[in-house]
């Protein structure tokens, strides 16, 4: 699973933005700012051993991901679920839960959804947002 982002240079800096996730850095060089970017989603995981893998498509696009896509998803859950000011207890609620600990399972990246589930996780965290899926043409190796 990856991301896609942008980069791009603003006066004296070079910033890069994963929409998906609402987040944004930058670097007073490109090198910097890819550099930047894998250090911000390594921290927001927190795991030990977790590494972000940078690939660079064409122009001003990138992607981001790993070869733990557990982690990638338990992001992507805790970001939207941030961002709509949800508690745990509340997205639980959404989704008929009884505990909040079997959602938060999702997030801690104990338990991986299907596509079906993740979809359904998504729809409770941001209803009002849709998901799109897109095949990436950028190989799998890191430009």
């Amino acid at each position: 699973m990856r991301f896609s982002g942008k980069i791009y240079k603003d006066s004296k800096f070079w910033l890069a933005e994963i929409p998906i996730l609402d987040l944004m850095t930058q670097g007073r060089t490109k090198k910097e700012a890819y550099e930047m970017v894998a250090d911000m989603l390594e921290s927001l995981v927190n795991k030990d051993g977790f590494k972000i893998e940078i690939y660079k498509g064409k122009k001003d696009n990138f992607e981001v991901g790993s070869l733990e896509p557990k982690h990638m998803v338990s992001l992507l859950l805790q970001r939207k679920r941030e961002l709509s000011g949800l508690s745990l207890a509340q997205v639980a609620s959404r989704l008929g839960m009884k505990s909040r600990n079997t959602y938060a399972r999702y997030e801690q990246g104990h338990s991986v959804p299907s596509v079906e589930k993740l979809n359904e996780l998504l729809s409770a965290v941001c209803p009002e947002t849709d998901i799109v899926i897109n095949e990436s043409s950028i190989p799998l190796t890191n430009a």
